[in-house]
């Protein structure tokens, strides 16, 4: 699997399982979890609020692949923040994943009054050595302006929303610049979105005999943004990381760029509460 360097050093798969919503039940999200792990997966993406750590943990757990190979993301909550329950949410989610650490901690989405005072804590996390990286979600320009100024650590990522219909060229710009990863959520879109049926996508597609779904998954890698597709289908699992054999050209980098409408299908992220 293809990794991108940290800014610590520390190595991240470029296609990663995101698990939102990913099963009904526990014993659901543990055959993703399982189902991805054995396709090829190293990468495995939970947080707090999906309510899925302990499924996950256990799939980690009990696939028979060595912890140190496989990448654990898990985040911290709002709510969190704002009752000063940093560590003991850190810990909790340790807790329920049943790991020594994880790969990377990072801050679900910005609390408005409190993103240095969470990133202080999220430094003393580090220190500890329990999270081998840190960094940030949904955090837009002014938010990691506001965190920078206070910080001693720079974030090693920022994941957002981001697919050809929310490119957010000016939020990855600022990233690469301060050496922080861009991460892409939901780089597939969504059901409220018809990205998929896009002809030009089914176009290129046909060129190097890959899905439009494909096509978008390598938009990010040749774009240097790590993604995190969700899907609990084997075969599904199977394409999504079938896309290391072709690159896209610059051209049509740029005519997936244009397919840009600045469309969030998720949160403005200056208009979270918790």
């Amino acid at each position: 699997m293809l990794t991108e360097k940290l800014n610590n050093g520390v190595e991240i798969p470029v296609i990663g399982l995101g698990t939102y919503r990913i099963g009904h039940t526990d014993e659901e999200t543990y055959r993703a979890v399982r189902s991805a792990l054995e396709v090829g997966y190293r990468h495995i993406d939970t947080a707090t609020l999906y309510l899925n750590e302990k499924p996950v943990g256990r799939a980690i757990r009990e696939s028979g692949i060595a912890r140190e190979d496989i990448f654990v993301t898990t985040k911290l909550w709002g709510s969190d923040v704002l009752s000063n329950r940093i560590h003991e949410a850190f810990d909790g989610s340790l807790s329920n994943l049943g790991l020594d650490y994880v790969d990377l901690y990072l801050v679900h989405w910005p609390v408005k009054g409190k993103l240095g005072f969470t990133w202080q804590t999220m430094e003393q996390i580090y220190q500890t050595g329990k999270a081998k990286s840190i960094g940030v979600s949904n955090h837009l320009i002014h938010h990691l302006e506001e965190l920078l100024q206070e910080a001693s650590i720079v974030p090693a990522v920022n994941q957002m929303e981001l697919h050809p219909y929310l490119t957010q060229k000016d939020v990855v710009a600022y990233c690469r610049r301060k050496g922080i990863v861009p991460e892409a959520w939901s780089p597939l879109g969504s059901s409220k979105i018809p990205l998929l049926q896009e002809e030009m996508l089914k176009d290129i597609g046909a060129r190097y005999d890959k899905s439009p779904a494909q096509i978008v998954l390598r938009w990010n890698i040749d774009t240097g943004v790590v993604s995190i597709p969700k899907s609990s289908d084997f075969h599904r699992q199977q394409e999504n990381i079938a896309i290391f054999d072709f690159q896209l050209t610059p051209e049509e980098i740029g005519q997936i760029d244009a397919l840009n409408r600045d469309y969030r299908t998720g949160i403005d992220p200056d208009k979270i509460s918790f």
